[in-house]
């Protein structure tokens, strides 16, 4: 037993021994000058190689950092990349459409515009044959039979068909003013103080006749003057002028650009209608006062026909300053993009 025990002792003291020996040697470093005497070691030298040429078959580089500039605009910011792409396409098929769209739908406004050419030598020669030819070549003494119902039928017949050939002008000159491209918008409305003016001058020349009349028809003005007569001399006169006051406010109302020419037309005719008008008073021996009232309406027309002369060389002289400065505007952005 007291061998044993001996034995456990003399294990356990040399286990003590072998254990702080070890640790000594490796305070020391005399494992690693032992390891180092057993293992030999291999030295490698790593040396870095830099090349700054590249071979002929190598790509470059290709650095995708964008610039401060263009950093928010390389691609839009998007949930997904695909439809990103996507949407592209779709915008630039949508332009190309857009483009053939406008080349086809101009074609037919050249088509059009190839058939206003004739309209321009086409409408006055409709306005000049329907209202200058019958009254200065048409001899009054074939059409005026006396102060009648039938001669009034034909003076009123004579003035419809200087009203039908001034309203295929209007249609005419109407179709010539729209633009080439029929997806334009060609609308045109006239200002009220010019509208205001215009009806002035038509309540004016109704007025003027209708006082007369009455003045006749009361005794006021002598010698009396019966009503067939004063309807031969100014009934045409006063349904031209009725249709000419219709015809504007269709004109007004549909803003078309033919409301500027319109009063400059019926007012050039109804000078010549009261010319004719001064004419037929003498072969029906009028009085004075008739004569003389005709004349004032021949003065009144040629001063309204005077003042709508101006106004249209005054809208002329606005477009061209608005078509000036619109073409200046034009530049100006070019210049600034």
């Amino acid at each position: 037993m007291h061998t044993g025990m001996a034995s456990l002792t003399q294990h356990a003291s040399t286990f003590r021994r072998v254990h702080s020996r070890s640790q000594g040697l490796l305070k020391s470093g005399k494992l690693s000058q032992l390891q180092r005497s057993a293992f030999p070691s291999i030295h490698i030298n790593q040396s870095c190689i830099c090349c700054t040429k590249l071979t002929p078959w190598e790509s470059s580089p290709v650095t995708y950092a964008p610039t401060d500039n263009q950093s928010d605009t390389f691609l839009p910011q998007n949930a997904n990349i695909f439809e990103t792409l996507e949407s592209s396409k779709t915008a630039d098929s949508s332009i190309t459409n857009a483009e053939g769209v406008v080349e086809t739908e101009s074609q037919p406004g050249l088509q059009l515009q190839v058939f206003k050419w004739p309209l321009w030598l086409l409408g006055p020669s409709v306005l000049l044959a329907t209202g200058m030819v019958p009254t200065l070549w048409l001899p009054i003494s074939s059409i005026f039979l006396g102060p009648n119902i039938a001669s009034l039928l034909s003076l009123i017949g004579l003035d419809c068909i200087f009203n039908l050939g001034a309203t295929l002008f209007l249609l005419m000159a109407d179709a010539c003013s729209r633009p080439k491209s029929p997806t334009q918008d060609c609308k045109s409305k006239a200002p009220f103080s010019y509208q205001f003016w215009n009806i002035v001058a038509t309540l004016t020349g109704f007025v003027i006749p209708l006082l007369m009349m009455f003045g006749s028809q009361k005794g006021f003005l002598q010698p009396q003057l019966p009503f067939i007569p004063f309807a031969v001399l100014l009934g045409p006169y006063l349904l031209l002028l009725s249709v000419q006051f219709l015809t504007e406010m269709l004109t007004w109302h549909w803003q078309s650009p033919v409301w500027l020419v319109t009063p400059v037309i019926y007012e050039s005719y109804r000078v010549l209608q009261l010319m004719r008008g001064l004419k037929l008073g003498v072969e029906l021996s009028a009085p004075a006062w008739v004569m003389h009232t005709i004349r004032g309406l021949v003065c009144w027309w040629v001063l309204i026909l005077g003042l709508q002369l101006m106004r249209v060389a005054w809208f002329a002289g606005l477009a061209a300053r608005a078509r000036k400065q619109q073409l200046s505007s034009d530049t100006s952005s070019v210049n600034g993009d």
